[in-house]
């Protein structure tokens, strides 16, 4: 799936250079993408890892489940096509030949299988603080009817990057019933539910708002914001920054 170039419902303002809005914005030390599926016999180990990351809440964690091994007996119920998708699109950004679960992409620029916690956290450790770290300001709050989304200026101009809006479920309790996982009960932190692109990201310092309607619409218990270059065919590449956000309570 390749990404929009800008959401029609997004407001988008292009800032004086410098930091945002006056603001020290505190970045997490990584993004940590864990493809996963409640079907999958390896994965309760990752998905109970993602949790515990989750929890100590200095990395932007996020779990997509997929679709393709509903046919062992359960069908996650967590899965879309597009968590999927997007799976496939890192398989090919990473040259693999087939997809697989537990997959973690730590900032989009290393595969490692998520059953492997010291690789992941060498990984995490290795890239903060690097240029294959978060080296972009971002941050993600509620105004009043409003998601805001800004982003700190790079210094220079940036190309293909875009500024990429996913909205995860709230804490999910699964009582596992068929499959290779029966007997099993979970509850899943952080599921993407839904992402879309909402715009380019030329490196300036930027403001966008969207209207809180498109994440109650989709039932979302938070989201977070990558901004994310993006390679020849629309592929997701290495994600410059990030901010994570949990929905009000009151909603």
């Amino acid at each position: 799936m390749n990404f929009l170039r800008l959401a029609a419902a997004a407001y988008l303002l292009v800032l004086p250079s410098g930091a945002i809005a006056g603001e020290d914005v505190k970045k997490p030390r990584a993004v940590v993408e864990l493809f996963t599926s409640q079907g999958c016999t390896s994965c309760p180990k990752a998905d109970a890892m993602l949790t515990e990351m989750v929890a100590q809440g200095d990395v932007v964690a996020l779990a997509y489940h997929v679709d393709y091994w509903d046919y062992l007996g359960w069908r996650d119920t967590l899965a879309n096509p597009d968590n999927t998708a997007r799976q496939q699109e890192y398989s090919r950004t990473f040259g693999n030949r087939s997809v697989y679960t537990p997959q973690v992409v730590v900032n989009g620029r290393k595969q490692i299988n998520g059953t492997k916690r010291l690789k992941i956290n060498h990984a995490i450790d290795r890239m903060e603080g690097t240029a294959h770290g978060m080296t972009v300001d971002v941050d993600i709050s509620y105004r009043d009817e409003s998601i805001v989304i800004e982003t700190g200026d790079a210094g220079k101009t940036v190309e293909d990057a875009q500024i990429v809006l996913i909205y995860f479920k709230p804490a999910t309790k699964v009582e596992i019933a068929q499959g290779n996982n029966t007997g099993r009960s979970f509850t899943y932190v952080n599921a993407v539910a839904g992402f879309h692109s909402v715009g380019m990201w030329d490196g300036s310092a930027t403001k966008l708002e969207l209207p809180i309607s498109e994440m109650a619409k989709k039932g979302a218990g938070g989201c977070a914001v990558l901004v994310q270059k993006m390679l020849p065919d629309g592929l997701p590449g290495p994600i410059l920054g990030s901010a994570i956000i949990t929905r009000q309570e009151g909603w």
